[in-house]
């Protein structure tokens, strides 16, 4: 038994999903992963299913009627998880603009830190609650990516971190560890946002809720198969969001 779930969230990633299964599974640690598939119509599902033959008892599926969004497809896959034994939780993209390997730092930086060590949260060190792949700490950068997006992203977050006043630099960032106890302490049903903006409140609400999070450097890669997802309205509800944001109050479950 894996103590370690990777949720992936798909909708058309034919190109994309197979290859990411074996890779995840290809690792030093134990992974299990949980695809959670909107109804995809390019038979994104089957190609799972397909899988579960050869990866049995670590490769699941949990599947929807149509496009519910990023953010339903991720409670309802923290949920399934933690009705499971699962310690650590992570968030990852299907189209490799996360690389697979990473997946074992954000781990090391959630294991619990030795006896008497300092959580500082800087480099690799252990004791995160929440580690963040960051894109925008030392070490961290974009590839493939065109001018005016890094430059939308990188501000996107400069502006969440300008009204919230958290110390997150990636406040966007969807490539994440959680423990457990991140995710039971988390009222899902407050969760107002299920776009873009998810990935800020989540931040934000684990921030708010006293929990360490640690941003661990990665290279994000843009997708080089299948359809971004990425649209302006997106981000405008990531920026009315945030300003909803300042002014709710979070509570622990």
């Amino acid at each position: 038994m894996s103590d370690s779930l990777v949720i992936i969230p798909t909708f058309n990633e034919k190109e994309n999903i197979e290859k990411m299964i074996r890779k995840i599974f290809s690792l030093s640690v134990p992974f299990h992963l949980l695809i959670v598939d909107d109804g995809s119509p390019d038979g994104t599902a089957d190609i799972v299913k397909q899988l579960m033959h050869e990866f049995i008892g670590k490769l699941f599926i949990e599947e929807r009627k149509g496009k519910l969004g990023l953010g339903t497809a991720y409670i309802h896959g923290f949920r399934w998880a933690l009705n499971r034994k699962y310690e650590f939780i992570f968030e990852m993209d299907a189209d490799f603009s996360h690389k697979p390997e990473d997946l074992i730092r954000l781990r090391k930086a959630c294991l619990p830190a030795p006896e008497g060590v300092l959580r500082s949260g800087k480099g690799g060190e252990k004791g995160a609650d929440v580690a963040v792949g960051s894109r925008y700490v030392r070490g961290g950068k974009v590839e493939n990516w065109p001018m005016g997006r890094i430059i939308m992203s990188y501000f996107a977050s400069v502006y969440v971190r300008w009204v919230l006043w958290i110390g997150i630099k990636d406040t966007t960032a969807g490539f994440k560890c959680y423990r457990r106890r991140v995710l039971e302490a988390i009222n899902f049903d407050s969760i107002e946002f299920m776009g873009y903006a998810f990935q800020i409140e989540m931040k934000y609400t684990a921030s708010q809720l006293g929990f360490k999070v640690m941003e661990v450097p990665i290279t994000f890669k843009d997708r080089t198969e299948g359809t971004s997802k990425m649209s302006m309205g997106i981000f405008k509800e990531a920026f009315w969001g945030v300003l909803q944001m300042k002014f709710k109050k979070i509570e622990k479950k």
